[in-house]
């Protein structure tokens, strides 16, 4: 099954990388290969016109047929399990799904209503480069529920 990540921004190299990385070589491990596309807009923007920006360079590197998961605030909260299942929905389907992460403003109004779900990772503001982390991390505990290891203990 292949994942995708289309994040606004470049990941540097360091500590955030570096478990990002650990968490792509786990689930490779179990048959997830886990894609990162980063875009990022160079030009000095702001606002609603930044947010275009961005809407744009995300949906030009939404690989064809995705199922389309925003990550947001204001999105559906799942538990470790219910997300798990939802992959588990995902990968019997043939989805392929791509999750979007937004630049310090979030995602355009208009990409997030585009999406099959829009996903919150819970109630409080989370750095959008760490917010990739927390989601391969969440990704990695999913695929471990559904394979019954004990990495995640309920």
């Amino acid at each position: 099954m292949r994942i995708s990540i289309v994040a606004v921004g470049r990941l540097k190299d360091g500590p955030l990388a570096d478990l990002f990385a650990e968490y792509a070589k786990r689930l490779r491990a179990g048959r997830i290969d886990l894609a990162m596309i980063e875009v990022e807009e160079r030009r000095r923007l702001g606002g609603p016109e930044l947010m275009a920006r961005e809407a744009a360079l995300l949906t030009g590197a939404i690989p064809r047929g995705a199922t389309l998961v925003a990550l947001d605030g204001r999105g559906k909260s799942l538990s470790s399990e219910e997300f798990a299942v939802q992959l588990g929905r995902w990968r019997d389907g043939a989805a392929a799904p791509t999750f979007l992460i937004g630049g310090a403003d979030g995602l355009n109004p208009g990409l997030r209503d585009r999406a099959d779900l829009v996903l919150s990772l819970g109630k409080m503001t989370w750095p959008h480069m760490l917010a990739r982390v927390m989601l391969a991390e969440q990704l990695f505990r999913a695929q471990s529920i559904l394979s019954g290891h004990p990495y995640h203990r309920a």
